[in-house]
């Protein structure tokens, strides 16, 4: 079943104690999601298992955050990131994840967790602010190279910085 939802401007706000919990497969289907997950995703739990989770990915976000994202879970590392997500009713809400890959006992790789809690809410002018310079830059390079020139954005951004994508997100 392919969802295709349009984007609302309606924000939806995560309370303090809500933690968005979900797991995955190697591949990004999804596995596990908690009842706040479904929450604010707006789907239930039959709708959810079994399906990519880029389900919920908002047309906001750059491509080049994405491929950063599974760049880093995929060698084996976890990552924090800031990522806007869209409800089953086109409305948004921002979320400060922690991704995390799942090893079992030999070593394989099996999955990965991601836990999400409230973002800081004066963090997100900031990171709305970069995603949208990344997201024109795919635009304006167009499909082909847009995900190289918004990540050499972001890259040139965070050498200026002389932080990583981690310790910039952590230092908001």
């Amino acid at each position: 079943m392919k969802y295709h939802v349009k984007p609302i401007n309606k924000e939806i706000i995560m309370r303090e104690e809500d933690f968005i919990v979900s797991k995955t497969d190697p591949k990004g289907i999804i596995t596990y999601a908690n009842r706040i997950f479904m929450e604010f995703a707006g789907y239930t739990e039959k709708e959810l298992i079994g399906k990519q989770h880029n389900i919920i990915r908002h047309p906001d976000m750059p491509r080049a955050v994405f491929k950063l994202l599974w760049s880093t879970v995929q060698s084996g590392k976890e990552i924090f990131a800031y990522v806007k997500n869209m409800s089953s009713d086109g409305s948004y809400y921002w979320v400060f994840a922690n991704i995390t890959p799942v090893i079992d006992a030999k070593g394989t790789l099996v999955g990965y967790y991601s836990v999400r809690r409230k973002p800081k809410r004066e963090t997100l002018p900031i990171v709305a602010d970069l995603y949208k310079k990344m997201l024109d830059e795919e635009a304006r390079v167009g499909t082909r190279d847009g995900m190289e020139a918004s990540t050499a954005l972001l890259t040139a951004l965070l050498e200026q910085k002389k932080m990583s994508y981690e310790e910039f997100v952590l230092s908001l």
